[in-house]
């Protein structure tokens, strides 16, 4: 559950003082052509580095089905940093899911 619909239950369940942090990374990834890429970047100036993780379904170009995982440190001001790659994929069977606290 992502943290807009869990600020949403708490307002109407009447839970004042709940707040949305923003996060300090902002990723994306794609698997065509072959291959597949996860790239993220630090995007919060203020934000401690951010220790991250993530897990991605991906589709192998022999038909079969994969989890790619892997973890990473972001620091600050990186930007569009490739935190996976590989082949043999011919699409992703999920988003990436990526996961990052601050690391002070």
């Amino acid at each position: 559950m992502n943290w807009i619909k869990i600020a949403a239950v708490a307002a109407l369940l009447g839970c004042p003082g709940v707040a949305v942090a923003k996060q300090a990374f902002s990723c994306g990834g794609a698997a065509v052509l072959g291959g597949a890429q996860l790239n993220c970047s630090h995007v919060e100036p203020k934000a401690p580095p951010q220790f991250c993780t993530f897990s991605w379904a991906l589709h192998t170009t022999a038909g079969d089905q994969k989890i790619v995982e892997g973890s990473f440190l972001l620091p600050p001001g990186a930007s569009n940093v490739t935190v996976y790659q590989g082949s043999g994929f011919d699409s992703a069977l999920s988003d990436p899911i990526v996961i990052c606290r601050g690391n002070k």
